[in-house]
């Protein structure tokens, strides 16, 4: 069969790697892809915004399969373009990716069905907001409603900063359209994990949990990001906690979609705070997360095709996933200056070696090949990711492959994964 995946990031090339994995893949195809996914797939020079042109090649080249990976395509209708023309698709529709498109619709929805979240206000006028903001006094989350590439929740330990955040996002448009309406939230405290799973019509499937790392700055400080790592599994959450994020979160979450006439198809991801009251949901995205999809995929031993299919066509009750027993961790390398301004063009060396080590696979994302070279192409350039028998042996191993890659520049957190490793260091 022949296969089309959409994206360019370090989710596409992991979920590339998998996919070329299955036999039934005679021709993977990646649009636009990177420098990483050109290694295993055959790059289309196609926008992932570009929905005429991808449906059109898709017709032309008779794509069996399309698999959407990012956010802005899901939001722009990517799937019901391909459906309509007949062409099977993993992801989900338009409506339902508004969940991640549309941060206040989002809260709307969880609101109808009582889901656990921080409480909101939410302004599509600068005054009303900055007028808010300053009649509070304690810490605040101020974020952008529209997509804002993982950069658009801004948290603020006091109301002064909260109004600095508002200007960024309403006035000087930092965000561009995606701060049209802005969401005031309360500001949660506890530890973030990240809980991914799989639905069709019938079936909610939990896949195994990590932990994002999302400020640029290690100890958690700094602005957030895309992401700068992650490690699966988290021992956060036990089958008891797991159990009320199903009940409590996620299905009344699909739910509600579905009393409005949406039928949610394709990954579900749910950003969640481990509060004293409980999980709360900080945000809903509709595709793998990303750094979470490196770890996550590569301790997953099925066939990706045949679970894409299952889903595809509401049979996700008959597949088991089966999962590598080993810890996995993710550390992303990022151009220096990210996530504010930052140089592209610098030439990466060590890819090589990193790759050869047994255990490690590099996932390329900001990257592209000029005159024979691998260069930086984003803010978030590669994400190191590795398997071992305890989470300290993953990050051991991982941190060993990182040391081996340069580029001018480069920046990473030296502490993916540190807070896991030091509670077990104290239970043990």
């Amino acid at each position: 069969m022949k296969v089309l995946l959409i994206g360019s990031g370090g989710r596409e090339h992991v979920l590339a790697w998998k996919i070329k994995q299955s036999p039934k893949v005679d021709r993977l195809f990646c649009a636009p892809g990177n420098a990483g996914t050109a290694e295993i797939s055959e790059n289309v020079d196609l926008k992932d915004t570009d929905l005429t042109g991808i449906v059109q090649f898709a017709k032309n080249e008779k794509i069996d399969l399309v698999v959407v990976g990012p956010e802005d395509p899901l939001a722009l209708g990517l799937i019901d373009e391909l459906n309509t023309a007949g062409i099977r698709a993993f992801g989900p529709d338009k409506a339902a990716a508004r969940l991640e498109g549309d941060k206040a619709f989002a809260k709307e929805m969880m609101r109808h069905r009582s889901v656990p979240t921080a409480d909101v206000r939410i302004f599509t006028k600068y005054r009303d907001a900055k007028a808010y903001i300053a009649s509070r006094d304690v810490g605040i989350v101020v974020k952008a409603a529209g997509l804002a590439k993982g950069k658009g929740a801004i948290v603020c330990e006091d109301p002064a900063d909260a109004l600095i955040a508002l200007e960024r996002i309403m006035v000087k448009r930092e965000f561009g359209s995606a701060g049209n309406t802005v969401l005031v939230e309360e500001k949660l405290t506890g530890p973030e994990v990240s809980v991914l799973a799989l639905v069709d019509e019938n079936t909610i499937y939990v896949l195994e949990n990590a932990q994002d790392h999302k400020p640029i700055g290690e100890g958690d400080t700094g602005l957030n990001t895309g992401g700068m790592g992650a490690y699966c599994p988290t021992d956060l959450l036990d089958d008891k906690l797991l159990t009320q994020i199903e009940s409590e979160i996620l299905v009344p979450i699909v739910d509600a979609l579905r009393l409005e006439g949406i039928k949610y198809k394709g990954v579900l991801y749910a950003g969640l705070m481990l509060t004293s009251g409980g999980p709360k949901v900080l945000e809903f995205n509709c595709r793998f997360g990303d750094p979470e999809a490196q770890p996550i995929l590569m301790r997953l031993k099925n066939d990706i095709i045949d679970v894409f299919d299952a889903l595809i066509d509401n049979k996700l009750d008959s597949i088991t996933l089966q999962w590598d027993p080993r810890a996995s961790i993710c550390v992303v390398m990022a151009s220096g200056g990210y996530p504010g301004s930052y140089e592209k063009g610098k030439t990466i060396a060590g890819l090589n070696q990193a790759n050869a080590m047994d255990g490690v696979v590099v996932f390329h994302a900001g990257t592209k090949h000029t005159n024979g070279q691998v260069i930086t192409n984003g803010g978030r350039v590669l994400g190191v990711t590795a398997l071992g028998e305890t989470l300290q042996d993953a990050a051991d191993l991982c941190y060993q492959a990182v040391d081996k890659i340069k580029f001018d520049g480069a920046y990473y957190r030296r502490d993916i994964g540190a807070k896991a490793l030091k509670k077990v260091a104290s239970t043990t």
